[in-house]
């Protein structure tokens, strides 16, 4: 006869394991395929799981085994409480895919400090900030930052991709002190990205299911909610609320990046060379002044309206406009054919070449083995030699 060993575990620690993860309880027990009432009076002291049933709980909770020992729950895992949602009047929980995103973002940001430290490199605070700057300010001060003139940014509109334009102001994002990772876990329709505004080593994440013209505004409004100190989940839908609520952040995050993005002097410009004869903006204008900027027609429509060029009433009915030519075009779509994953170019692209050249830098300095920079890297040792080319070009 088999015996059943009961694990010796604290309930709120439990409790925390779940709720940090993102989970609600009804949640969590279908998933664990047990009887909510299990999982409640497990919380509540009365009675535990099996060991089985634990090493299940940290399998879909992702945490160590080990953390279910604790004796108190453990803070510095927690996610961060000042995060902001993005619809007015709407007390929005994360899903467990964003809240498993957040966390493993503030785990790479950790894991960055000690790879510098154990390097000998002094990382520098981030001191860029904008306060009661205007959206215009701001972005001029965000562009001198960065070093990307105007005549740079018009130039993206060679590339119809728009991967250009986001790698050139990642590039210079990252070379300004803060880490931008790329996560294709979120879902599209509750995150665009996130931004964790520390003074050291601030952390920006955009969605890259998203298009890239999309992820270059969402680029930078995250950067922007760097700059104002203000940490926040975005998902860029506008409801007609924030388009009159001047306190909003999230609209003040998306003045300064549209600001950043489309310098007011060459919006001008591009607008008076596209109006039509009755003095209105045809959609294939809208098309080509965005692929002008690199940038997609929902914010070039937002610096619009920003710049007195449009009406919120004419942004909102083109903006429906645009998502049902969206969804009309991914009905009628047809399969792609399964294609073999490119797994060192996945890797540069999630992680960034600032947190992959503090990695490399230590397996050099012997300061880690090959299979911590696998582990960190979250790649088989195999692809590591290629990574590292890929990092030289």
């Amino acid at each position: 006869m088999t015996t059943r060993i009961f694990a010796t575990v604290k309930p709120e620690i439990l409790e925390w394991a779940r709720t940090s993860a993102g989970f609600g309880l009804d949640a969590a027990a279908t998933s664990l395929k047990l009887n909510v009432e299990v999982l409640t009076l497990w919380e509540q002291g009365e009675g535990s799981p099996s060991i089985p049933q634990l090493r299940s709980l940290a399998t879909l909770y992702k945490r160590p085994l080990a953390v279910f020992y604790l004796q108190e729950v453990p803070r510095k895992f927690q996610v961060l409480s000042d995060l902001r949602r993005t619809r007015p009047g709407e007390d929005l929980a994360f899903s467990p895919a964003l809240t498993q995103e957040i966390r493993a973002a503030q785990q790479r940001r950790s894991l960055a400090q000690e790879l510098a430290s154990d390097l000998g490199e002094q990382i520098e605070p981030f001191r860029f900030r904008v306060g009661a700057d205007s959206p215009d300010e701001a972005g001029e001060a965000i562009r001198q930052l960065l070093g990307l003139r105007v005549d740079t940014i018009l130039q993206f509109g060679r590339d119809p991709t728009g991967r250009v334009a986001f790698n050139t102001w990642r590039s210079a994002i990252e070379d300004a002190g803060v880490l931008v990772f790329q996560s294709s876990k979120m879902p599209q329709a509750e995150a665009s990205g996130f931004a964790l505004a520390y003074d050291e080593m601030p952390v920006v994440v955009v969605n890259r299911k998203d298009a890239p013209q999309r992820r270059v505004f969402s680029l930078l409004h995250e950067f922007a909610h760097v700059a104002l100190r203000e940490s926040g989940v975005s998902d860029l839908r506008l409801h007609r609320d924030q388009a009159v609520e001047n306190g909003d952040v999230e609209m003040r995050c998306n003045s300064i990046a549209a600001s950043a993005l489309m310098p007011l002097d060459a919006v001008n410009v591009e607008y008076q060379g596209a109006i039509s004869d009755e003095g209105g903006l045809t959609d294939v204008a809208i098309s080509r002044i965005a692929r002008r900027f690199g940038i997609s027609r929902p914010a070039l429509l937002l610096r619009l309206v920003r710049a007195g060029r449009a009406t919120w009433d004419f942004y909102f009915e083109k903006d429906a406009q645009y998502k049902a030519e969206y969804e009309r075009e991914r009905a009628n779509r047809k399969p792609l054919p399964d294609m073999k994953r490119n797994i060192p170019q996945e890797s540069l692209s999630d992680l960034g070449r600032p947190f992959i050249g503090l990695v490399l830098d230590n397996f050099h300095q012997r300061n880690i083995t090959l299979g911590d920079v696998a582990g960190y890297l979250g790649v088989r040792v195999k692809h590591i030699e290629t990574i590292e080319r890929r990092m030289a070009i």
